[in-house]
C-alpha cells in the first residue's frame, strides 16, 4: 500500500483508499499515511478534516521559527555604538554621523538577513511537516517571505481548524518575543542616550 495512486510524482492530496475505496486516504507524496476521511471528501475540496488528537502539531522548525529573533536580540544588546564629534568651519562642535558604523553595526545588519532566510526555510519545512501529517492545504510558506509573524499567524489559524483547541504555542511565543523586542530596545536606547548626552558634556539628569 506504499505505492502512489496515480503514479510515483502523484502530488500530497487525499485519494481513494486502495484496500478500502469506500474511504479516502492521505497520501504525502511519498507514502500512504494512517490518515482517512470519508469518500465523500472528495466532492469537498474547500472543507478541511480533522487530524487524530495523537497527531503532533508543533514540531522544531516552528519553534526555531518563532525563536530565531533571539538571535538579532542578543547582537543588539553585544553592540556597542560609538559616538564621535567633529568641528565645522564655523566652529560648532556637532556629532558625527558616521561614528555609529562600527563593525558591529555591519554584523547586526547581516545577522537580520540571514535569520529572515533561515526563517523562510524553517517555514517551508513545517510547512512540508503538516502536509505529511494529514493537514489539509497548510498555510503556505510562501507568506514567510512577507513576515514570519504573518506565517506563524496564518499556520496558527489553519491549525486551529483542524486540531481545534491545540496549535496556539507559537503564538503566544510570537508574541513573548515582541515584548522582549520592546524592552530590549527601551533599554539600548537608554543606554545610547545616555552616551551621547555624556559625550556633549550633559547629564541625563540634568
Amino acid at each position: 500500500m506504499t505505492h502512489a495512486p496515480n503514479g510515483s510524482t502523484t502530488p500530497a492530496g487525499w485519494y481513494p483508499d486502495p484496500s478500502f475505496p469506500q474511504q479516502m486516504r492521505w497520501w504525502d507524496g511519498v507514502q500512504w499515511t494512517p490518515h482517512l476521511a470519508p469518500a465523500s471528501q472528495q466532492f469537498m475540496p474547500l472543507q478541511r478534516v480533522l487530524i487524530s488528537n495523537q497527531t503532533p502539531v508543533l514540531n522544531p522548525f516552528i519553534w526555531a521559527l518563532v525563536l530565531l529573533p533571539l538571535v538579532s536580540l542578543l547582537l543588539v544588546l553585544t553592540w556597542q555604538p560609538e559616538f564621535r564629534t567633529i568641528t565645522t568651519r564655523q566652529g560648532v562642535t556637532t556629532l558625527d554621523p558616521m561614528s555609529m558604523y562600527t563593525p558591529g553595526y555591519f554584523l547586526l545588519q547581516a545577522s537580520g538577513l540571514v535569520v529572515y532566510g533561515v526563517s523562510v526555510l524553517m517555514a517551508y519545512l513545517d510547512y512540508r511537516r503538516l502536509a505529511r501529517s494529514g493537514v489539509v492545504r497548510p498555510f503556505h510558506w510562501a507568506w514567510c517571505f512577507l513576515s514570519p509573524a504573518v506565517y506563524v499567524i496564518g499556520r496558527t489559524v489553519i491549525v486551529r481548524k483542524v486540531a481545534p483547541g491545540r496549535g496556539m504555542g507559537p503564538v503566544w511565543g510570537l508574541i513573548g518575543m515582541v515584548v522582549l523586542a520592546l524592552i530590549v530596545a527601551g533599554f539600548k536606547m537608554a543606554n545610547m542616550m545616555q552616551s551621547l548626552y555624556s559625550q556633549f558634556g550633559y547629564s541625563i539628569n540634568a
